[in-house]
C-alpha cells in the first residue's frame, strides 16, 4: 500500500516510524517530514495549506491511504476537500471532515457538542462583539480564577487563566475588540476554573465504533517542578498511575461512548483520532477540550506501547470495520523527554547541528525528530522543540531516567531539557 503521511513534528516522526513497522508490503511518503521521518520513508515537499498540490501527489504517486497528523489541514477542510474530488475520494483518509475537526476548531463549537449530549465539562459561555457588553459584565461578576479562551486554533496560545478581574476584563477586550490572537479571537469562551490534576485519553474511531489507546500525562512548562511559560510540551508519560481501572471506566462511560454516539447522531463524518483532555476533579473525570488529532509529544509515548499493526488499525478505521479490532498494549510503562532549543518557546536561533545521533541506541529507548533538518548532509536544528526520547521500564520513573540516561550521548549548542519528568510518581525522590 502507498501511504502517505501529512506532518513535519515528532509526532509524524512516532507515526511514521510504527507505520514502517507494518507487516505489509507498503511505501511511505511524509509530507514535509523531518531528518527523522526521513528514516522511515521519502520525505516529500508539499505545502500542507495547498490541498491541490496534495491531491495531484495522491494521483501521481497512487496513494491509498493519507494520513493526516497536524490539525490545520484537517480544520480547514481537507478531507470534504478530498471528498469532492473522484480522483482521490476513495483513498482511505485518517482525520475527520471539516465538521469534525470543529471539536478542536472551535471551543464554541465543542463546548456545545457536550452540552448537548450531556458530557461533563465546565460551565461556560460564549461572547462576540455583538455581546461584548454583556461578556464584560459577566467576566467582572465571575469567581476566580476565570478562563478566557479565543474560540479558534491559536497554537495553543489563546488559552489565559486570569487571578484578577482587571487581567480578566483587560484580556477579554483585547481578545474581542483588539483581536489579540487575529480570526482565532472573532469569539471568545469564558469558562470556570477546575482544580484537578489532568490527563489525556485517545481514542481511534470509525465515526460509529472506536477503540481507546494508551492515556497519557504531558508536561506543559518550560521549568522543571512545572514552572515558567507554557510550551507545546517538554515530555510525557504513559500509563498514567492515578488512571485506576475504575476512573477509566468512568471515562469511557461519562467521555468516550457519549462522544462517539454523538457523532453518529449528528452525521458527523469522523474516521480517525480523537484526543480528549480531561481533568479529573474528586475523581470524576470532565473534559477540558477535545483535540482533532494525537497530540504531541504525547504521540510519542503512546504509540510505542501499541502492538497492534498500524497500518491494519487505520484500514480498519476507514472500512468502518473497528469493532472487529482488539487492541494489544505493551505493559510496561514509558516516558518521553523532550530537549528544546535555547531560549525556547521564546526567540532562539536554529542551524545547530545535533551530535550523536550516529551512536548505538540504548535497547530500552527510541529517539524521534520533532525539529530537526537536512544541511549540507548533516542533521541540524530547525525549530524549538528538537528531539525527544522514548524509554521504556518498570515503571514511569525508571522509564523516564532512562530517558535522561539515553540524552548524554546527544548534544547540540543551547540543548535543554526537563529532568524532573515522571518525578511526582516516585516516593521519596529529591528533584
Amino acid at each position: 500500500m502507498n501511504i502517505l503521511l501529512l506532518g513535519a513534528g515528532g509526532r509524524e516522526h512516532a507515526i511514521a516510524w510504527k507505520l514502517q513497522q507494518s507487516k505489509g508490503d507498503n511505501t511511505l511518503f511524509i509530507a514535509p517530514g523531518n531528518a527523522g521521518t526521513a528514516q522511515c520513508g521519502t520525505n516529500v515537499p508539499l505545502d500542507l495549506n495547498n490541498f491541490d498540490a496534495i491531491a495531484s501527489f495522491c494521483v501521481e504517486t497512487k496513494i491509498e491511504m493519507l494520513v493526516v497528523g497536524p490539525e490545520e489541514p484537517l480544520v480547514k477542510g481537507l478531507y470534504d476537500f478530498f471528498q469532492s474530488k473522484p480522483a482521490v475520494k476513495d483513498i482511505y483518509f485518517i482525520g475527520p471532515s471539516k465538521e469534525g475537526a470543529q471539536l478542536e476548531g472551535s471551543k464554541a463549537f465543542s463546548k456545545a457538542f457536550m452540552e448537548r449530549h450531556n458530557i461533563p465539562t465546565a460551565k461556560y459561555r460564549e461572547f462576540d462583539t455583538s455581546n461584548f457588553d454583556e461578556g464584560t459584565k459577566y467576566v467582572n461578576e465571575h469567581p476566580l480564577p476565570v478562563v478566557i479562551k479565543a474560540d479558534g486554533l491559536a497554537a495553543g496560545k489563546a488559552v489565559l487563566i486570569c487571578h484578577s478581574h482587571i487581567e480578566a476584563v483587560a484580556e477579554f477586550e483585547l481578545m474581542l475588540q483588539q483581536q489579540k490572537f487575529g480570526e482565532a479571537s472573532r469569539k471568545v469562551v469564558v469558562e470556570e476554573f477546575l482544580d484537578g490534576i489532568e490527563l489525556s485519553v485517545f481514542v481511534l474511531t470509525d465515526g460509529k465504533n472506536y477503540v481507546v489507546l494508551p492515556e497519557a500525562k504531558d508536561y506543559k512548562r518550560i521549568g522543571e517542578g512545572d514552572k515558567g511559560l507554557n510550551t507545546g510540551g517538554m515530555g510525557a508519560v504513559s500509563p498514567v498511575p492515578f488512571a485506576t481501572p475504575d476512573f477509566m471506566k468512568k471515562v469511557e462511560d461519562r467521555v468516550i461512548k457519549p462522544t462517539i454516539d454523538g457523532l453518529r447522531k449528528e452525521n458527523i463524518d469522523y474516521r480517525g483520532f480523537i484526543f480528549i483532555g480531561l481533568i479529573k476533579v474528586n475523581d470524576e473525570p470532565l473534559v477540558i477540550e477535545y483535540n482533532s488529532r494525537m497530540g504531541d509529544p504525547e504521540t510519542e509515548v503512546v504509540i510505542p506501547r501499541l502492538k497492534n499493526d498500524l497500518v491494519e488499525l487505520f484500514t480498519a478505521a476507514a472500512r468502518q470495520e473497528l469493532d472487529k479490532v482488539t487492541i494489544d498494549i505493551d505493559e510496561r510503562a514509558a516516558a518521553t523527554v523532550m530537549a528544546v532549543s535555547g531560549g525556547y518557546p521564546g526567540s532562539y536561533e536554529k542551524g545547530f547541528e545535533v551530535l550523536g545521533l550516529d551512536l548505538p541506541m540504548p535497547a530500552n529507548s527510541i529517539f524521534f525528530h520533532a525539529g530537526t533538518g537536512f544541511k549540507d548532509g548533516i542533521v541540524v536544528t530547525t525549530g524549538g522543540r528538537v528531539l525527544c526520547v522514548t524509554s521504556f521500564g518498570d515503571s514511569v520513573f525508571a522509564a523516564a531516567q532512562e530517558s535522561r540516561r539515553a540524552f548524554k550521548r546527544l548534544d547540540y549548542d543551547g540543548m535543554y531539557y526537563r529532568r524532573d519528568i515522571g518525578f511526582e510518581f516516585e516516593e521519596n525522590v529529591e528533584m
